[in-house]
């Protein structure tokens, strides 16, 4: 078993059994260089001839100028009609020395807001800069880091840097797994509300549970509210039977993370899982095998149970981050494994990390069959039934991609996330707004982002093909499109990221990421191969 298994596996029973405080002994992860790609922010910057998606779920328009002052947005005026020559008259008058991007044809929309990035990888030997530049290459310009899995002190930093943007990186809202750096663990209520105290002294922006005692994480959610922090949980199954996802939204709990504890709150006739009597929560095919049978062990789709769960949810104003893509692997593996961007942009290390070990987390590939994809086919349609509801009904459903997980790779899956969305019944707009607006307000960052608006931070993604028509064309490698000539293209990838006013060419910072990958398989001799078929 390889070193980085090793961390990665005790990372995990850190995360869900103990304070992570052990984590500080740990070999630190190379951390982000000074920015290098990127100009600006300017005095005034032009973007002619756009077409916005705005992220609020309206329709798109255009052709508009869009007008950056510095690092905001001054001005989004139309001038004119789809197909029509632009009349010079009705373009917004600019400074002498501006700079103006003619962008006739292009698409705008808001910066995308991952609700659920883990910085520095999900091993140590994962550069940051490798997972940062993927991001802002898929146009994501913020990142809620659940856990902050590489040290608080370690992400703070980043986060400071960004701010500044001393590096190449999207903004980082910093959470701190609960009991992280806490001596020994919380085991009482006055201790929990301390350590909240604690995490926001520090700087922290929010907070990730595994779960707690009932009554230890009341207190630590109760004290959380006070203090203006944000709380999501990742209900494992540990501690589920105690409290599902519906009782931590009763506590205050703002918003979850995947779908653990949803079933739970709509069981009728159990309070347990259907668990096998063999079953090990330690052996990772149980776990992730048993939790594909969970959703066909609640209440029914709009059964009385059902609605009164979701209609409460709603209520509480909870938002749900689903991470479809996080589980896809579970219903097709050979899918996942053979993804069209894993040749050039996975590095060596983080696949060699993807591949069946009993010992890492979430390579739990042991003997996985059809009966178990089947049954995850199904406990999806159920799974994506609620998530599709729960957003007809005005819940709010934000984007989370928890990447660098079964052959889930950094930026690509926040595009597949939006895939997934759409397939569960969302409209494209409402896939954007998911993407957008509701993960700032999942952060309560509305304000400044989310939608393409006067007065708001220029955080901006621009692509010369329409995603409404295909979500595909925000992948960093494009679609593939046959030509009317007959000939193979690929279309789209995003063109450009625009971070607080500075303009980065996503397709160099991409470029950047293949070089990367290239240079680390060259030092190693090493090619990506799926196992077992090497000789074939």
């Amino acid at each position: 078993m390889t070193q980085q298994r090793v961390l990665a596996f005790s990372l995990l029973l850190l995360a869900l059994v103990v304070p992570l405080g052990a984590q500080a002994e740990l070999v630190e992860a190379p951390r982000a260089p000074d920015r290098q790609r990127g100009e600006g922010p300017f005095d005034q910057l032009v973007l002619r001839g756009v077409t916005v998606i705005d992220g609020t779920g309206a329709p798109a328009r255009g052709p508009l100028d869009i007008i950056i002052e510095g690092n905001r947005i001054a001005r989004v005026q139309s001038v004119g009609a789809p197909g029509v020559p632009i009349d010079p008259d009705r373009r917004p008058a600019i400074a002498e020395g501006a700079r103006v991007l003619d962008l006739e044809g292009h698409y705008v929309l808001p910066g995308f807001v991952d609700l659920h990035g883990h910085l520095g990888g999900s091993i140590r030997e994962t550069p940051a800069e490798y997972v940062l530049k993927l991001w802002m290459g898929h146009g994501i310009t913020t990142i809620s880091d659940p856990g902050s899995g590489n040290g608080v002190e370690w992400t703070l930093d980043h986060k400071r840097r960004s701010a500044v943007n001393e590096i190449t990186a999207p903004r980082l809202h910093v959470e701190s797994a609960f009991g992280q750096d806490h001596d020994g663990p919380i085991t009482s209520a006055a201790q929990a509300r301390a350590w909240v105290r604690f995490t926001k002294e520090r700087g922290a922006d929010g907070i990730k549970f595994f779960g707690a005692r009932p009554d230890v994480m009341e207190a630590a959610l109760d004290e959380a509210g006070k203090l203006d922090l944000y709380t999501t949980c990742h209900h494992a199954q540990l501690y589920v039977v105690g409290q599902n996802a519906l009782d931590s939204a009763r506590m205050g709990l703002t918003s979850m993370q995947h779908w653990y504890g949803l079933p739970e709150a709509m069981f009728e006739g159990q309070l347990v899982q259907e668990y096998p009597v063999g079953y090990d929560y330690n052996n990772e095919q149980d776990r992730f095998s048993e939790a594909g049978r969970l959703w066909k062990q609640a209440a029914p789709p709009f059964s009385d149970k059902w609605n009164a769960v979701m209609d409460e949810l709603v209520a509480l104003d909870f938002t749900i981050v689903p991470t479809f893509h996080a589980y896809e692997a579970t219903r097709d593996l050979s899918r996942m494994m053979r993804a069209e961007w894993h040749e050039f942009y996975t590095l060596p290390v983080l696949w060699r990390f993807y591949l069946p070990d009993r010992l890492a987390h979430a390579s739990y590939w042991f003997y996985w069959g059809t009966e178990e994809e089947v049954a995850w086919r199904e406990n999806y349609r159920l799974w994506m039934t609620f998530i599709n509801e729960f957003k007809n009904r005005r819940g709010r459903v934000a984007i989370g991609s928890d990447s660098g997980y079964s052959f889930n790779l950094y930026g690509f899956s926040f595009v597949r996330e939006m895939e997934l969305l759409r397939e569960a019944g969302f409209h494209p707009l409402e896939v954007i707004r998911a993407a957008t607006l509701s993960g700032a307000q999942a952060l309560g960052l509305d304000d400044e982002i989310g939608t393409v608006e006067p007065g708001k931070l220029a955080d901006l993604v621009i692509v010369d093909e329409n995603p409404l028509e295909n979500l595909k064309v925000l992948y960093g490698i494009g679609a593939l499109k046959l030509t009317a000539d007959n000939e193979i293209v690929r279309v789209g990838s995003v063109r450009y990221t625009i971070k607080d006013g500075i303009v980065f060419d996503a397709r160099q910072l991409l470029q950047d990421v293949r070089q990367m990958v290239r240079a680390a398989k060259d030092a190693e001799g090493y090619e990506i191969t799926i196992p077992g078929l090497e000789g074939l």
